[in-house]
Parts: C-alpha cells; sequence; structure tokens
C-alpha cells in the first residue's frame, strides 16, 4: 500500500514539473516580448500565450510543492507512526 501511495505521490510531483516547464515554455517562448506597436491579431494572440502561460506556472508550481509536501508527510507517518511495518 505504501509503494502505491509513493507513486501516486511521486507522479503527481514529476507531473506539477511537467505543467511548471510547459508554463515557462508558453510565458517565455511563445508569449515572449510583445512588438512595439503590434496589429490587434498579435495583441490578442500575445494576451492568450501570456494568459496560458501564466496559468500553467501557478498550477505546476502549486501541484508540485502540495505532492512534495504529500511526500514529507507521508515519511514522516512511517517515520513515527507505522516504525515496525
Amino acid at each position: 500500500m505504501k509503494q502505491h501511495l509513493r507513486r501516486i505521490i511521486d507522479s503527481a510531483i514529476a507531473a506539477g514539473l511537467v505543467i511548471f516547464f510547459i508554463g515557462l515554455y508558453y510565458w517565455m517562448i511563445k508569449a515572449g516580448i510583445p512588438y512595439q506597436d503590434p496589429p490587434l491579431e498579435l495583441q490578442i494572440q500575445y494576451a492568450i500565450y501570456k494568459g496560458t502561460g501564466e496559468l500553467l506556472l501557478r498550477n505546476g508550481f502549486a501541484i508540485a510543492v502540495c505532492g512534495g509536501l504529500a511526500r514529507l508527510g507521508l515519511r514522516l507517518a512511517e517515520k513515527h507512526l507505522l516504525p515496525g511495518d
């Protein structure tokens, strides 16, 4: 049971990091630095990419941190609550 829980938590951490780096890609590469006087179409595209990147960054970071905290909690629970298991 502990092994399954560890795998789930490790998967959550990995998924959070992947989402974070995809968000970083959208925020830095796809959106990048906006043009000085872009047409309306490029302004809309920039806003969409920037918003998507920010959302993915925030959610990926939150998922990875929550997975890390769950991992820490599991480790503490194993150490203090289940010493013989």
